[in-house]
């Protein structure tokens, strides 16, 4: 994977969707969305487990085609955003290495009312979870190796030596 510029950001009023090599920065993310116009502010933070079905996790490696990722990711807020009321939504996806226990996923979303922050904040991490082109490499530990797979959750991979 070629490494891309660091930061790639889309902006409207009250929206935000990121991709980045960098760290997440979960203080900015919330700052986008605090407004006095907000009773609300529900922050999901996905982060890098040691583990999954067993295996011992090492880390995980994000890649994407960012031009289309962002515009789905911002379609998304948008969609979101308006079937909510929300105030305002920020996404940020962290693409590359992600060591254990560090954020690869953000979502921040602000509301008048807590449950449409809640839902909000939900529904828009399913939907990008379902319909956003970023892909994961599971690295193991030992002789093991990697698994490619969809970013779903529990999705089975491909072994990296049966994906080629």
């Amino acid at each position: 994977m070629s490494q891309q510029s660091s930061f790639e950001q889309l902006q409207d009023e009250g929206i935000s969707v990121v991709l980045t090599h960098s760290a997440l920065d979960i203080p900015s993310v919330i700052a986008d969305v605090k407004t006095p116009k907000a009773g609300a502010v529900v922050l999901f933070a996905g982060t890098t487990r040691d583990n999954f079905d067993g295996k011992v996790v090492t880390h995980l490696e994000y890649s994407s085609y960012s031009p289309l990722a962002l515009r789905t990711m911002f379609s998304i807020a948008q969609v979101v955003k308006q079937k909510h009321a929300l105030t305002a939504i920020t996404m940020a996806h962290r693409l590359g290495v992600v060591p254990i226990a560090e954020e690869s996923i953000l979502i921040a979303v602000s509301a008048p009312h807590r449950h449409a922050a809640w839902t909000g904040g939900q529904e828009a991490l399913e939907m990008c979870k379902e319909k956003v082109e970023v892909w994961k490499l599971e690295e193991f530990g030992g002789d093991e190796g990697g698994v490619w797979r969809a970013n779903r959750d529990g999705a089975r991979g491909v072994p990296l030596d049966s994906a080629n």
